[in-house]
């Protein structure tokens, strides 16, 4: 098994202890820094959403896992920069107004960070104009908007029409999810797309950026 190979491992069975060695030990043998990143950590962080998405893991080992991701990137992190490395997309992720839900929230955001995304947590309880300033300032590709009750899904669409409304460039993509949400709901209120769970959000947001 090579090094990358160790380091998806490690990340998908949630390792934290091991990831930053074996993550400086690959550098200094001599593999690029975002080769780590893509072929290494992130690698191992799809595999976890993967069986997120198909029932074989559940929210502790996500959990474990995204520690794990950031035990390895808080390593990379310098060199990346010091090679002018950057996601190529962003992505805003945000609860609605009058929600404080955030565990569904927490997950859209490390599946995500798990399939390339430089992901922006503005938070819950956030204003539509919240949502539209975070994208105008971050210039995002994606925004990831949650909803966990009932009562607070009239908030998610007025957050839609206000993005838009923007004419934001580059033009985001509005995905929706959460308890109550439904695909039907997400064509209604024109939404592009909408995740039953964090890891197909996820990957539905990568097919939408990568077209």
């Amino acid at each position: 098994m090579s090094l990358l190979e160790k380091i998806a491992k490690a990340v998908l069975d949630g390792d934290e202890d091991a990831v930053p060695g074996l993550v400086r030990q690959a550098v200094q043998e001599g593999s690029a820094p975002n080769d780590v990143l893509q072929q290494g950590l992130l690698k191992g962080m799809a595999e976890v959403g993967r069986l997120f998405r198909d029932g074989e893991y559940f929210v502790p080992e996500v959990l474990i896992s995204a520690e794990t991701l950031k035990a390895g990137t808080a390593v990379l992190k310098p060199l990346l920069v010091a090679a002018g490395i950057k996601p190529e997309f962003t992505a805003i992720v945000g609860t609605v107004k009058g929600d404080l839900h955030d565990i569904g929230k927490n997950l859209v955001s490390t599946m995500l960070e798990g399939v390339g995304f430089e992901v922006i947590d503005i938070g819950v309880d956030v204003p539509a104009e919240r949502f539209v300033s975070a994208c105008r300032e971050h210039k995002a590709h994606i925004v990831a908007i949650s909803a966990l009750l009932t009562t607070t899904m009239p908030a998610m669409e007025e957050a839609v029409k206000a993005l838009r409304a923007a004419n934001l460039q580059p033009t985001p993509m509005v995905l929706v999810g959460g308890a109550p949400i439904t695909q039907d709901y997400a064509d209604k209120i024109g939404a592009n797309g909408y995740g039953k769970d964090a890891a197909t959000g996820a990957e539905l947001a990568r097919k939408l950026v990568s077209r």
